[in-house]
């Protein structure tokens, strides 16, 4: 388990907008193998308490054993980051930060047998939590062909979505999928010459939806950032990591309305619907990482930290 790996990113930008309370609560709602929590944990004294979620077991174990030198309270628990605020309001604590570091970890990616790399050859399984039943391979092998295009183009923004989910369908009637490559060779010869020549692998689009859709990762941030803050102190601080445009998104949409969430008309002179600020956006535009982060570590390269504090 000690092989488990994730290369934190924006290390240092996400420990200075968290804005460490030595004697403060924290929680890493995506610990992964603890790269984060450690450096949280590190920052805080034998008071605070740092509570890590995650939702795959293999991280849970191998963030417990990451931990375990620190000197503070600490709490690590195998559940879903969306799960925190029911977890706090049963200990009845508030937090002081909260990390949301989202997507797919670096472990994941690279033990082939997940099923979540287009680059290996695997069975279908794509699950972050493996106690769940639906694979990826229920998805591609039961899903109808019209939401397989929807999937395909929402979630990972695929021009050639309906082509590809049109072959899919053609192919799993010969034989249902059940490994990386069989998906991967479908998508191929979906897609014409000319997206087979773009320096992008032609099946990233398709596993990023896939791993989505399997995992409900959009539904997972929407519920988070709309029941957590009511589970913050004041001046509490929540960072976010987002990888893709349709994470940012929701992140930005959901901190944008936190701060002014008033539903009145703009030529309204006053505010009567009665909905006051609960805090205010930390970062108008997006922490991205350095240069150098990129050369070290390149899966940082899409990475972005969005800030909100709580009033």
């Amino acid at each position: 388990m000690s092989g488990f790996s994730h290369v934190p990113v924006l290390l240092n930008e996400t420990l200075e907008h968290l804005s460490i309370k030595p004697d403060g609560i924290y929680a890493d709602g995506t610990a992964g193998g603890g790269g984060h929590s450690f450096a949280i944990g590190s920052a805080l004294s034998e008071k605070g308490l740092l509570i890590c979620t995650d939702r795959d077991t293999e991280a849970v174990e191998a963030c417990r054993i990451r931990l375990e030198p620190l000197k503070c309270k600490k709490e690590i628990i195998h559940s879903e980051f969306r799960n925190l605020p029911e977890i706090l309001e049963n200990k009845g604590l508030k937090l002081d930060g909260l990390l949301l570091d989202l997507g797919v970890s670096s472990h994941q990616l690279d033990s082939a047998e997940r099923g979540f790399s287009y680059m290996h050859d695997a069975p279908l399984d794509m699950r972050m939590n493996r106690d769940d039943a639906f694979t990826a391979a229920d998805l591609i092998n039961t899903y109808p062909e019209n939401e397989l295009a929807r999937i395909f183009f929402e979630y990972g923004e695929e021009r050639w979505s309906r082509q590809i989910a049109k072959k899919i369908v053609s192919k799993r009637e010969e034989k249902p999928f059940e490994t990386t490559y069989e998906l991967v060779d479908a998508i191929r010869s979906a897609m014409p010459k000319k997206a087979l020549g773009e320096s992008q692998h032609p099946a990233k689009r398709v596993f990023q939806a896939i791993r989505i859709a399997v995992n409900g990762e959009l539904s997972q941030i929407r519920d988070i950032l709309s029941d957590i803050i009511p589970h913050m102190n004041h001046g509490g601080r929540i960072c976010v990591i987002t990888f893709h445009s349709l994470e940012d998104r929701i992140v930005k949409t959901s901190f944008s309305t936190a701060e002014n969430p008033c539903t009145c008309p703009p030529d309204f002179p006053v505010c009567v619907c009665g909905k006051k600020s609960l805090g205010k956006v930390i970062t108008r535009k997006p922490v991205i990482p350095s240069e150098d982060e990129i050369n070290s570590n390149p899966r940082a390269r899409s990475s972005k930290l969005r800030v909100f504090e709580v009033l």
